[in-house]
């Protein structure tokens, strides 16, 4: 092979590597953002819900049984607030393959299985419920923790989920001070059931 065969071979290779990664790149970019839950999608409440605009990233203030899981990286949420003591958050995480998709939700689920244990260590008692799954797309799971505080007095209730299409996975919490969020069970595993099916 004379230089100038050698010189047109290792430029098409190169052309072609070059137009491989310039595909990759615009289907990465034409990927679309996973959708999250609006307002009205939440278990009713005794005043409406307010939704946040999403946002990249993490909040500053990580929830109380699942903070330290879910990477900043490749995630985006959204609050949601009403005017009585109640907040929600959705969390969503698209993963760079499924496989890591999947850990990260045994990684949450374990996470969970904790909450309480890690919880005592402050003087907080409480009660942690799983729920079942739901079969929507890969599916979700349903939990929920009850604690309080003895020495001051308070009582918190939360609802989580954690769900996953593919490699986004979808965390779904709902607050409210008091024990007060068992009869919201069916509309919360509803609204799993919206969060996951709609995040494509």
């Amino acid at each position: 092979m004379n230089m100038n065969a050698i010189r047109t071979t290792v430029l098409t290779a190169a052309v072609t590597g070059l137009t491989l990664a310039s595909l990759a790149t615009a289907t990465a970019a034409a990927a679309p953002a996973p959708k999250f839950l609006s307002a009205g999608q939440l278990p009713a409440a005794g005043t409406p819900w307010t939704a946040e605009p999403v946002r990249k990233g993490l909040p500053e203030y990580g929830s109380v049984c699942t903070a330290g899981v879910v990477p900043a990286s490749g995630s985006s949420y959204r609050e949601f607030r009403t005017e009585l003591d109640t907040t929600g958050r959705q969390t969503t995480t698209v993963a760079a393959t499924t496989a890591k998709a999947k850990a990260l939700v045994a990684k949450i689920d374990q996470r969970i299985a904790g909450c309480l244990d890690r919880l005592a260590e402050d003087g907080i008692i409480g009660e942690a419920f799983y729920h079942g799954r739901i079969d929507v797309e890969e599916g979700a799971d349903v939990y929920n923790v009850d604690t309080s505080h003895p020495e001051i007095g308070s009582a918190d209730a939360q609802l989580i989920s954690v769900g996953r299409d593919g490699r986004t996975v979808t965390v779904l919490e709902i607050g409210h001070l008091g024990w007060t969020l068992s009869e919201e069970l069916d509309p919360f595993r509803a609204s799993t059931r919206t969060a996951v099916a709609k995040l494509y």
